[in-house]
């Protein structure tokens, strides 16, 4: 089967690997799994193996064509759709998201389910290794999806997937990235409209000192950003990336 370059199609055939993306999922007989991509149906296959109810969702209108008839009697519903377009709120309560993501729309995929009123259990995603260490990143690498990440979910790290076991072999290698979704998220502790409002301004020229990204981002004088920030307990020398979750909770607090 070629590949579809505009579409980011590596498949993966190592049995390791894929047991290992499937392992992290700790799925039960019985439980809903969806799968994003299924391309060839190596990761779907290893699924049905755990006796989940698998939905996968395909753009690929010849790939989301072929894998029904590879799994036959198999409790399998392929979907022949744009996962950014997908109704997540249709599926059923505690699913779980498993998937080699196409590293183009990584980040996209990642903010939908995050924002969804019906989140997933677990998502289990292989991804590019240098996005998996940005969710998991700590003060003093944060990024805005790392900070949208850890207010919703639990990250952690798992097996890292060299680029040799990919055909084609991509540029870069994978990593196995989980994100448990937390009962109640961290960003239920703030006002959210305040909370992304600074969160933003102090992203938004990410070079920047904090002093004079909240200013611009705030539409406020320097001065008033540093008392904002000192205020916060906040140094306004740092810099967005230093900061930690607690550091913005505060800061949104002080900007209601």
């Amino acid at each position: 089967m070629p590949t579809n370059k505009s579409l980011g199609q590596h498949w993966l055939h190592d049995r390791s690997a894929l047991e290992a993306i499937v392992n992290e999922a700790a799925l039960q007989p019985g439980d809903t799994a969806l799968e994003i991509g299924p391309g060839l149906g190596t990761l779907t296959s290893e699924l049905l193996r755990r006796q989940a109810k698998v939905i996968s969702v395909e753009y690929d209108a010849e790939l989301a064509r072929k894998l029904p008839g590879q799994f036959p009697g198999k409790d399998l519903t392929v979907v022949h759709q744009d996962i950014l377009q997908f109704d997540i709120t249709k599926l059923p309560a505690g699913y779980t998201v498993v998937a080699n993501v196409p590293y183009y729309i990584t980040s996209k995929i990642i903010e939908k389910f995050l924002r969804t009123t019906n989140k997933p259990r677990r998502m289990v995603l292989l991804v590019q290794k240098e996005v998996a260490q940005r969710l998991a990143a700590g003060p003093g690498d944060m990024s805005l999806l790392a900070l949208s990440a850890q207010l919703f979910t639990r990250v952690h790290v798992g097996a890292m997937v060299p680029r040799a076991l990919f055909t084609p072999p991509p540029k870069v290698d994978s990593q196995v990235v989980v994100l448990d979704f937390l009962s109640t998220p961290l960003i239920d502790q703030v006002d959210e409209k305040a909370f992304w409002h600074v969160a933003h301004a102090g992203f938004s020229e990410r070079r920047k000192k904090l002093r004079s990204s909240i200013a611009a981002g705030l539409r406020v004088s320097k001065p008033e950003a540093e008392a904002l920030l000192r205020h916060a307990d906040i140094n306004p020398n740092a810099r967005a990336e230093d900061l930690s979750i607690a550091d913005w909770q505060r800061l949104a607090k002080d900007a209601v």
